[in-house]
């Protein structure tokens, strides 16, 4: 059980879920309605499948950073050995595959893109600084574009405009998530802001990103894309977003890394809320 309980904790349920659920919010940003259940089915469980594949690959390539910035992980804590997270990560991954694939070939390329973007970070960029943390964000804003092309609308604008947002929102935690874990990447010399430029001036830069995704939220209410009564749950995600980078930036210690998991579980939290409004035809 604590071998079971180990390789899910590898998986970090939250971040793959968040990520199928942004490809449901692409579906039904491009369809103005929701898919049929097999088509959400199955752009839902394919990209959680890769992302969770991605996310354990981090940790098999992590495992000497992590023992100094996160030992209670668990392959430093030797409750996983790094051969049987890495079949794990197999297994995610040829499941992912198979899933887009039975979609279209369009989601079969652009889950393979997503893949090949995911090990060249985990293998190469991680210690790159901004440029690894635009291809994680690029990934993250992309699975509201996978959600538009798995149901054959790769050119959706609404779901376009909310992948931008998706990215900016990751940018931002990925800004300030490196600035939490500056002494084991100094050990990897690692060209994150946070060790160039300082803390203090990483995080910052992560509360002007937080703020200009508030603002830019606001767009398709002014362009008439959605009624005024989804207000609410981007009012609550951009509030989420808000008091938590807020208290972010003048975090201290690992106090951060709760704020940072707060700011994607309150977006997730109202991207949810918007999508049970639809449920309900509001």
């Amino acid at each position: 059980m604590k071998k079971i309980k180990g390789l899910f904790r590898l998986i970090r349920f939250e971040l793959p879920f968040s990520a199928g659920v942004c490809v449901v919010m692409g579906q039904l940003l491009a369809l103005g309605k929701f898919a049929p259940v097999i088509e959400i089915a199955a752009g839902f469980l394919s990209i959680f499948s890769i992302s969770a594949s991605i996310l354990v690959l981090n940790d098999y390539f992590d495992v000497e950073t992590d023992r100094i910035n996160a030992p209670h992980r668990p392959i430093p804590s030797n409750v996983v050995t790094p051969s049987e997270a890495l079949i794990l990560s197999i297994v995610l991954l040829s499941a992912g595959l198979i899933l887009s694939y039975l979609i279209s070939a369009i989601a079969f390329i652009s889950a393979l893109v997503l893949l090949i973007i995911g090990f060249l970070y985990n293998r190469k960029f991680k210690k790159s600084g901004l440029p690894g943390n635009l291809m994680v964000s690029f990934s993250v804003g992309m699975t509201f574009v996978f959600g538009g092309i798995s149901v054959g609308l790769p050119f959706s604008k609404a779901a376009l405009f909310f992948g931008v947002i998706g990215a900016l929102v990751d940018l931002g935690e990925e800004i300030a998530a490196d600035s939490m874990d500056m002494e084991g990447d100094k050990l990897i010399k690692s060209n994150s802001l946070a060790i160039k430029y300082g803390k203090e001036t990483a995080l910052k830069i992560s509360g002007y990103i937080f703020s200009f995704v508030i603002l830019l939220s606001l767009i398709p209410f002014l362009l008439g894309w959605f009624s005024m009564v989804y207000l609410i749950p981007i009012g609550i995600m951009d509030f989420a977003i808000g008091y938590s980078a807020l208290k972010l930036v003048n975090s201290k210690g690992e106090e951060g890394r709760k704020h940072i998991r707060w700011i994607y579980l309150g977006a997730t939290f109202g991207l949810l809320i918007f999508l049970f409004m639809r449920v309900l035809g509001v």
